[in-house]
């Protein structure tokens, strides 16, 4: 299975791994399935961090690349078609970084993993963390 991880996701899978359900635990486990983060993540985490809103042991140019690399998560880059796709979707949701993300899922055939039940009013496949 293809996974996209909601940017929650992922910090849970940090700091917080009690978080995720017995379901989603398994999923980002299982050795057979691939995990991405996108780019738009790591957007996110940094000005985060930047507003002094999500403390980190490290900056996130270091810490995001190196856990990244220790999970085997592969990254999702942003490209100028998944940008262009948001156009296309409902209001269901008008937070920049989610609509990006159900852009690039539709786009790249991804589920997402996330806790965010906004997300399910859009046409992409949803993994309940």
């Amino acid at each position: 299975m293809r996974v996209l991880l909601d940017t929650h996701c992922w910090l849970w899978m940090q700091v917080a791994p009690g978080r995720l359900s017995e379901r989603a635990a398994e999923l980002v486990t299982q050795a057979d399935n691939e995990l991405f983060l996108s780019a738009v993540s790591s957007w996110e985490i940094t000005i985060k961090w930047s507003l002094g809103k999500l403390p980190l042991p490290i900056p996130p140019d270091e810490y995001i690349p190196s856990r990244m690399e220790q999970q085997g998560i592969r990254g999702l880059a942003v490209q100028h078609g998944h940008a262009l796709a948001t156009v296309h979707l409902p209001l269901h949701h008008r937070d920049p970084f989610d609509r990006l993300l159900i852009a690039q899922a539709q786009m790249e055939k991804l589920s997402i993993l996330t806790a965010d039940r906004q997300l399910e009013a859009y046409d992409v496949e949803i993994l309940r963390a």
